[in-house]
């Protein structure tokens, strides 16, 4: 959700509405094409718009790698969660991006907007949060700045190394491609359904979704010997979501999905048929920021890229293949095919429908 990694439908970013319009009205998307528009292209940066990163390139054949994403209290904090899970997850939610590209984090920067009403004891909590997200994956917040807002805003960007070589972008999807998940859906979906719709579920699901939610993972061992296999045709972190996430990857290589078998977690199943929720519906649209890594890999690759995966403690599932049709559609076990639209969360709409095209 941050402008240099939007390629979010393209083909609809350049209808900009009028100046009259508030930012509700404009909306995410085209909020971010406004101010595209007026900024120049780098011809240094070798990603360019609609990718998760930035990157230059360094002597040695290495690459710098950079993405920022800002946390507000507001619409990023969830009911329950802690300071010292607020720094976590700001931290995370940087990382995500630069590992999704195959680099190693170097270093964190955190811009603080602090409200004036924000108790020191919190500060230090959500510090010690980011400190500790960051050590996890060998980094360090290395610095920052500090003002005073309204609400709590924390504006991170995390720093990364790569080989150019094994740089790992949006776009590279051919047909015939496997499109492959890092992880299970659905954990995020459940517990927004529990702390934000009051729907009930039993000790155990509880504290499965609120992990996910309060303690996310970035995929780092998996994006690293992803990148180190140089065999991965695209990639991208979900934290948009899987339905978003797909059709992204779908705009970016100019192929279309069909996906076959979508990962969910056995909780979000199980919490799914308590409710009579369609657990697939829960999988594709109503989470989000579960920062597994999709991959697309040549069919001949797939064995070599999935045993090095592997070997790293790591899990990569098998959900579809790219198809030269760009549209993205689910064929269900009982054979019915149905159209996966791009929809998701997307601020100033919160659940968004489809974008028209």
């Amino acid at each position: 959700m941050q402008m240099q990694i939007s390629c979010k439908y393209s083909r609809v970013l350049s209808t900009l509405a009028s100046k009259a319009q508030t930012a509700k009205e404009l909306g995410e998307d085209r909020i971010r094409s406004i101010i595209i528009k007026h900024l120049g292209r780098d011809p240094r940066e070798i990603l360019g718009y609609g990718d998760d990163a930035v990157a230059f390139r360094l002597d040695g054949g290495k690459v710098l790698v950079a993405h920022t994403d800002v946390l507000v209290g507001s619409t990023d904090i969830l009911p329950g969660m802690n300071p010292f899970y607020v720094g976590w997850k700001a931290v995370v939610m940087n990382v995500s991006d630069i590992v999704s590209k195959g680099a190693k984090p170097l270093s964190l920067l955190f811009s603080w907007g602090i409200p004036r009403d924000l108790q020191g004891r919190n500060i230090s909590k959500i510090a010690e949060g980011m400190s500790a997200a960051a050590r996890k994956y060998g980094a360090y917040v290395t610095g920052g700045d500090t003002g005073e807002a309204k609400d709590l805003v924390l504006a991170g960007m995390a720093l990364g190394i790569a080989k150019e070589g094994s740089l790992m972008r949006r776009s590279g999807a051919r047909p015939g491609d496997i499109l492959a998940v890092t992880g299970e859906f659905g954990l995020t979906s459940m517990g927004y359904k529990i702390l934000l719709d009051g729907l009930d579920a039993p000790k155990m699901l509880r504290k499965a979704a609120l992990d996910a939610i309060y303690t996310p993972k970035a995929r780092l061992r998996e994006g690293l010997v992803a990148a180190k296999t140089r065999l991965v045709s695209a990639s991208m972190d979900c934290s948009d979501g899987l339905a978003l996430s797909i059709h992204c990857l779908s705009e970016m290589s100019k192929v279309g999905f069909s996906i076959s078998k979508i990962p969910i977690a056995a909780e979000a199943s199980r919490f799914a048929s308590m409710h009579r929720l369609d657990p697939v519906e829960l999988a594709l649209y109503e989470g989000g920021e579960e920062y597994e890594l999709i991959f697309c890999v040549r069919r001949n690759y797939w064995r070599q890229v999935h045993s090095a995966i592997r070997a790293v403690g790591g899990r990569l599932y098998a959900i579809g293949e790219a198809i030269e049709e760009r549209k993205v559609y689910h064929q269900s076990y009982d054979g019915s095919i149905k159209r996966i639209e791009p929809r998701g969360w997307r601020h100033f709409d919160k659940w968004a429908a489809p974008i028209p095209s």
